[in-house]
């Protein structure tokens, strides 16, 4: 079996980060986010990867780009795209009980928001797949929720199922073996 380390970041800054609003619209970085990047690709510099899978999102596909300072392939793959707040899109954040948003064990449902067990099934279903590659490093490039995502695969679901404070900050890396 070979082991696959996994080198999970987040983005940099966007402009709905400042702004504190859910969005689904497919925004890049902000000056601040860029800046983050290049931070980040010092930081990464001494790493050795494979590859680096992307979010099709452009601000994690820029962020990937500004990373990659091997210039390795860059996969893009749809299972990385940020949970859809569907038509919560555009308001502040304070319109839902956060908490339970990013509760696994919830009923209440937000408006057209994607659920948050199909969210994390997407997210355990790149992960199983990525054990069957021939990687032995990969970074993963995303967004707040695939971290909570791969939070509760790495570490299961939290026995009050609240994933809120268990997300990565913009550009943060956390390290994982799979």
């Amino acid at each position: 079996m070979i082991i696959l380390k996994i080198y999970l970041v987040r983005h940099g800054q966007v402009n709905h980060n400042l702004k504190k609003i859910y969005s689904n619209e497919d925004e890049d970085l902000n000056e601040t986010g860029i800046k983050e990047a290049y931070e980040l690709r010092e930081k990464l510099e001494n790493i050795s990867y494979d590859v680096i899978i992307s979010s099709p999102l452009k601000r994690a596909l820029h962020t990937a780009n500004i990373i990659n300072r091997a210039n390795k392939e860059i996969i893009i793959d749809e299972r990385l795209r940020e949970r859809n707040p569907g038509n919560l899109s555009g308001k502040p954040l304070e319109v839902t009980n956060r908490e339970e948003y990013w509760n696994y064990y919830s009923t209440i449902k937000y408006g057209t928001s994607e659920d948050i067990k199909e969210f994390f099934d997407k997210v355990k279903d790149f992960l199983d797949e990525l054990k069957i590659r021939e990687y032995k490093s990969a970074i993963i490039v995303a967004h707040s929720g695939i971290s909570k995502g791969f939070y509760g695969y790495f570490n299961g679901i939290p026995k009050d199922g609240k994933f809120l404070n268990l997300g990565l900050n913009n550009c943060e890396v956390k390290e994982y073996i799979l």
